[in-house]
């Protein structure tokens, strides 16, 4: 019996962790003020969500190039483009908010949305050099450095967001020096260099794109990510509206999303485990009964208590749903196959996650007279999707379990 070795893996875990907990700490940051800086700027208050819904856009548009060139380049490569995109996104969305320009804001946005691409990665990249038996959790520690970034991110935002007379461009400040720093972290990583040296003759040529989404595991993956990080998005940007809106500050919505950012990835120091013990299927089904139950105390009301425990619900679902469904691709695919079908996915996904946010500030400001009818729009939106993953897993498990 031979035992696998994965200190190597490990270490390019610990490398992952610490980068997820440092250029990670910018998007709970920019989750925040996005939606009051768009209120801000935007001429419609119905836009006031647009500049993370141009962030997500990016996203979705940047992972099929930057899969595909980490497969020839190496992840390295293309973290290091990611984290300086996000500082050139820092820098311009600051002086597009210095100037009063919706449009260069959401020119700065659009490379955030990069960085975030790049970011949505390091998962994969934890199981590049990790057993079989590893890899769960590889995925769930490296998505558990979110714990520091949920506390980095929103406590560094209060003290850095009125730091300038012009509101929240000290939250941009700071995140062009976190990309700064944390981008020095790759330089520890110890990954494979890509496979731009291979000969052609030796390439293994794998399915295509619709060969990959006729299959069951993979389709259902696809589906299952899409739900759970869309409907976490959809309620999370609407989130600091929602708060300020009813009343509260902005120091409450920075703890509300902090509060939320750590449920996101606390348990993902066992979500491994209960894959590896329980089964993926089980787990994803988890996330999903969740997430109904974050909407449900979302409806019963606006107080404090209500905003902390429907958020954390929503962290929670999104952990179980989306790192096994993560789990569940990473599974279905052969090595040969890793930048089209991860690209591929990261595409969908973020195309709906697009879309969701951008919805979430219409429901928000424009579906109701009031804030309190704004949110309960939001949070009844989550039904047919919720019915559409759970749908999906019930077909999944009747399908005969077919070989990678």
């Amino acid at each position: 019996m031979i035992i696998a070795d994965d200190t190597r893996a490990k270490r390019n875990v610990a490398v992952l962790v610490l980068a997820q907990a440092i250029l990670g700490a910018q998007l709970p940051m920019i989750f925040v003020v996005g939606g009051l800086v768009g209120g801000q700027l935007a001429s419609n208050p119905c836009l006031a969500t647009l500049p993370i819904s141009v962030i997500v856009f990016g996203s979705m548009t940047t992972a099929p190039w930057i899969s595909p060139l980490m497969q020839r380049n190496g992840r390295r490569f293309g973290f290091f483009i990611g984290a300086f995109a996000g500082a050139m996104g820092a820098a311009v969305s600051a002086y597009g908010l210095y100037t009063g320009s919706f449009l260069i804001l959401l020119a700065g946005s659009y490379l955030t949305g990069i960085y975030m691409s790049a970011q949505g990665f390091y998962r994969f990249a934890a199981t590049d050099t990790a057993s079989e038996a590893f890899r769960p959790k590889a995925i769930s520690y490296v998505m558990a450095g979110g714990l520091l970034s949920a506390v980095i991110g929103p406590q560094l935002n209060k003290l850095v967001q009125d730091a300038y007379v012009v509101p929240f461009l000290g939250t941009y400040m700071a995140i062009i020096v976190l990309n700064l720093v944390g981008m020095l972290l790759f330089l520890w990583l110890d990954l494979p260099k890509g496979t731009r040296r291979e000969p052609e003759t030796t390439a293994v040529v794998g399915r295509s794109r619709l060969e990959l989404l006729r299959d069951p595991r993979v389709l259902v993956a696809i589906i299952c990510a899409m739900v759970s990080y869309s409907l976490m998005n959809l309620v999370m940007t609407s989130t600091p509206l929602a708060v300020v809106g009813c009343g509260f500050t902005t120091d409450n919505a920075n703890d509300i999303v902090s509060a939320h950012v750590l449920a996101m990835f606390a348990p993902s120091f066992f979500t491994g485990h209960l894959i590896a013990r329980f089964g993926v299927e089980r787990i994803v089904s988890l996330g999903l009964v969740i997430l109904a139950f974050a909407g449900v105390v979302a409806l019963s009301g606006v107080a404090l208590t209500n905003f902390y425990i429907a958020l954390i619900l929503l962290g929670l679902g999104w952990n179980f749903g989306f790192i096994g469904a993560t789990t569940m691709l990473a599974g279905a695919h052969r090595p040969e196959e890793r930048g089209a079908v991860q690209g591929m996915n990261d595409m969908i996904v973020f195309g709906m996650v697009t879309v969701a946010s951008l919805a979430s500030g219409g429901l928000m400001n424009c579906s109701g007279g009031t804030p309190v009818e704004g949110w309960n729009a939001v949070n009844l939106a989550m039904v047919p999707f919720l019915v559409l993953a759970g749908g999906s897993l019930i077909w999944l498990v009747r399908q005969p379990r077919m070989a990678v």
